[in-house]
């Protein structure tokens, strides 16, 4: 791409996050964009946007380790260790079938359950371009105006 496509691209609907350099030292960044809570992550040599909060029960994904599975990289909620690729948002799961012996577990996916976003680079400027596919994915949920005032509130008792 050339860098007239590169800012047309990041010019449409597209929110300055940071500089590349401050984002790869920080290695995570949790931005409010539009009307939701976006984890930015740098992770060997690229660049991933997710909701921040986990799917299955709004778990802070900021805080979870990134680890491979099945060559897959995943984010993993700190709450209840569930797995989240990074590229799709695929919550995946360990499985075994019980007629086949001895038993091997194999991973599997649960489908599509957290909203990721696409990321981009210009001109050492990182954008981030909001995923606005219809229908909803588990983590919308914790995207609500909702669960956000809900969970402000939970956040202002526990720093006073």
């Amino acid at each position: 791409m050339s860098s007239d496509e590169d800012v047309a691209a990041v010019s449409r609907h597209s929110y300055f996050i940071g500089k590349k350099e401050n984002i790869i030292q920080a290695r995570r960044v949790v931005k409010s964009v539009g009307e939701r809570d976006v984890l930015v992550i740098y992770h060997k040599g690229d660049f991933y946007a997710i909701d921040v909060r986990c799917y299955h029960s709004g778990g802070p994904l900021q805080e979870g380790d990134i680890e491979d599975f099945d060559g897959r990289t995943c984010l993993v909620c700190p709450w209840h260790k569930y797995k989240i690729t990074l590229a799709e948002g695929e919550g995946l799961y360990q499985a075994v079938d019980p007629s086949v012996k001895p038993l091997k577990p194999t991973w599997c996916s649960k489908g599509i359950k957290q909203r990721v976003h696409t990321v981009t680079v210009s001109n050492e400027d990182v954008f981030l371009t909001l995923n606005n596919s219809p229908g909803p994915i588990d983590s919308d949920y914790y995207q609500t105006e909702k669960y956000r005032n809900t969970f402000l509130k939970e956040g202002q008792k526990k720093t006073k």
